[in-house]
């Protein structure tokens, strides 16, 4: 079981978009579909020379030509492909992963809960009434063109100043946002998908960040220091080599002629048997 002072690494994952899945008593839940595209680890950043301790994962393939030289030189150096997406993830000194290695869904297990941080979709410049859910004026009695307004901004001459931080109308969304405590319903390997209970923030096909949630206890089960592409398959392949061993095992063999010599003498004594009764 991991302890409260051992830290996981999260992934990086693609949003797909929402969908529904049913429980086994008929109750349904709403889900938000993340897909998990070719998750490695790029570098590692110690204390000693970075401060801190942490890995950087990239994912989702990106072409050669659209990188910078600088970009060419650090893929070149942990000698992966390049990425198009890059993102650091702080752990614990004991939960580092070699760098090449491929994450896989399996990182998390159904029942846990994690934390999901996104960009949310943006919505222009919008109003106070949109944007910070304000009443807005009366519809008649007096109020001229102003229904949708947000009201006075500042005080009289003291202090003379509108206070930094006041609601008003303004630019809304397309800012960093964080869910935490969404259950993880499902994960499918094969397909790279994980399935989230409710709303993950950002647009379809939006990249998102998951990891283990900062209030949520893990549950048991859950692999450290990560789960990964190569462990998983290596699972698999046992269960394959064992189912076929289980299927090679050589039968018992029967000899058809011992078994029809042991029929026919018990025949045959049933026979005498029969006639000494009879006489």
């Amino acid at each position: 079981m991991v302890s409260e002072q051992q830290k996981r690494t999260g992934l990086i994952a693609e949003k797909v978009g929402m969908t529904r899945v049913f429980t086994e008593t008929g109750k349904h839940v709403p889900v938000t579909v993340l897909r998990v595209n070719n998750c490695q680890v790029v570098a590692h950043k110690t204390s000693d020379k970075d401060g801190y301790i942490a890995l950087q994962l990239g994912a989702k393939e990106a072409k050669v030509k659209n990188l910078s030289k600088a970009a060419r030189g650090h893929y070149a150096k942990s000698k992966i492909s390049p990425k198009s997406h890059l993102a650091e993830f702080r752990v614990s000194e004991d939960a580092i992963i070699d760098i090449g290695e491929e994450l896989s869904v399996e990182h998390f297990v159904p029942g846990q809960t994690v934390d999901v941080i996104g960009t949310s979709i943006g919505k222009g410049f919008a109003g106070a009434m949109k944007r910070h859910n304000f009443g807005g004026l009366r519809a008649s009695h007096g109020v001229s063109i102003s229904h949708r307004s947000h009201g006075s901004t500042g005080n009289s001459q003291d202090p003379g100043k509108v206070f930094k931080g006041k609601k008003m109308a303004g630019h809304m969304g397309d800012r960093r946002v964080t869910t935490q405590n969404l259950e993880v319903v499902e994960t499918d390997l094969d397909r790279g998908i994980i399935l989230l209970k409710g709303a993950v923030p950002g647009p379809e096909g939006g990249i998102v960040l998951v990891s283990d949630a900062k209030k949520g206890i893990l549950p048991e089960g859950v692999p450290f220091p990560a789960g990964l592409i190569g462990s998983s398959k290596e699972v698999e392949d046992n269960s394959e080599k064992a189912q076929a061993d289980v299927s090679t095992e050589p039968l018992v063999e029967i000899d058809v002629a011992d078994s029809k010599d042991t029929a026919g003498e018990g025949s045959e004594g049933n026979a005498d048997k029969d006639s000494g009764e009879k006489e």
